[in-house]
């Protein structure tokens, strides 16, 4: 495999996502239609730690899951000959949350194609990292209009 590492400027030609819901900050390697490996900077500065929790800032799960679903946007238009810039849940078959993620941590994300129908439904399987230690888990399914 290549690696093929895509900055900020990168990802926002791929994904319509944008401040303040943009949340990957670099792709460090990608293998078009079949895996990517994501990195996103939880910064103490972010959004969502003012009320979640404001003497325990704790990353949302809702907002990992979907740090996991935009590397698999980028995943799943990157190279190829889709002619679309958004992909939309078409369900989450399983989350689970194993460690909180707090400022100054570094997201690792890893996401696998599972499964595709044509260009349209595409099943994922993804994992979002700490250093070694595994915080969430997911397999959902999206579809490109």
């Amino acid at each position: 495999m290549n690696k093929k590492v895509l900055h900020i400027e990168d990802i926002k030609k791929i994904i319509p996502h944008r401040y303040p819901f943009i949340l990957i900050d670099k792709i460090v390697d990608i293998e078009p239609g079949v895996s990517c490996t994501a990195h996103k900077n939880v910064s103490c500065n972010e959004w969502f730690f003012k009320g979640h929790f404001p003497n325990n800032p704790v990353m949302p799960g809702v907002l990992i899951i979907e740090a996991i679903a935009q590397a698999a946007c980028v995943l799943a238009l990157y190279e190829t000959s889709i002619n679309s810039d958004v992909v939309y849940f078409a369900s989450i078959d399983s989350a689970k949350f194993k460690k909180p993620v707090l400022p100054g941590d570094v997201l690792q994300i890893k996401v696998n194609v599972l499964q595709k129908r044509g260009n349209k439904f595409w099943k994922f399987h993804g994992e979002a990292y700490v250093e070694e230690a595994l915080t969430d888990i997911a397999e959902f399914t999206a579809m490109i209009p």
